[in-house]
């Protein structure tokens, strides 16, 4: 079942082409990473995708039903969770109260749920922490733990390895992998070990056009690819 499509989706910011009549679909369950050069669209698109940015023409569908016209509140409660390339943690609550605010809105049980999201990102030991006294990296993972707690039908994941270490990006890595088949993934990294060893398909951007697609070994062998994201062409 595909449970995301865009169709001749666009944005142009005055005489910026953001995003140019992208054709996009999505099937349940599969990990996919969007990638492509600064400036192609991408964080454009996802804004496309989950409400935060009206589109200038073409539709987006999720699970069959347009969307295109849904404010981002709306789309939230259909299940799409979007986390931000800038962190939106709550500075002034515990790690703790923010995923239990992320259970709140869908009526879940904070008390059983916010144990185990904060596990999940090896955050349970600052579970008590301020939110803004933790690292930049950190924040990050909190802020997946609290996508996570939503239930999504689709986690969109917007540069969420940026800031971490060597050590922490192995684990997010063994936690999309783990989340394989769960959940629906959408994933805008730069890091391409990343892409590489966790997507299950590859979409590349590019001057806010869908350059190329495919399995993640076919687009690190594309010319095209190479020449205008990789540097290896």
């Amino acid at each position: 079942m595909t449970l995301l499509s865009t169709r001749r989706l666009s944005k142009d910011f005055g005489g910026l082409h953001a995003v140019r009549g992208v054709d996009f679909d999505l099937p349940e369950g599969q990990i996919r990473a969007l990638i492509g050069p600064n400036g192609a669209g991408k964080t454009t698109f996802v804004g496309l995708v989950c409400g935060r940015i009206a589109p200038t023409s073409g539709s987006v569908r999720f699970a069959g039903d347009d969307i295109s016209r849904l404010p981002a509140h709306r789309r939230i409660r259909l299940g799409i969770a979007y986390t931000f390339q800038i962190t939106s943690v709550f500075a002034r609550l515990t790690c703790g109260e923010n995923v239990a605010l992320a259970v709140r809105r869908r009526g879940g049980d904070p008390d059983r749920e916010v144990p185990a999201a904060l596990d999940r990102v090896a955050l349970a030991a600052h579970r008590h922490r301020l939110a803004g006294d933790l690292s930049y990296g950190h924040q990050r993972l909190l802020e997946i733990a609290m996508g996570l707690a939503q239930s999504p039908r689709l986690l969109i994941l917007d540069e969420p390895t940026q800031g971490l270490s060597d050590s922490e990006i192995e684990a997010f890595k063994s936690l999309i992998r783990e989340l394989g088949g769960q959940t629906t993934i959408l994933l805008i990294e730069h890091n391409m070990s990343v892409v590489m060893e966790t997507a299950d398909i590859v979409t590349v951007l590019n001057f806010g056009e869908v350059l190329a697609e495919g399995p993640p070994e076919a687009i690190r062998a594309d010319r095209a690819v190479q020449a205008a994201y990789l540097g290896t062409g």
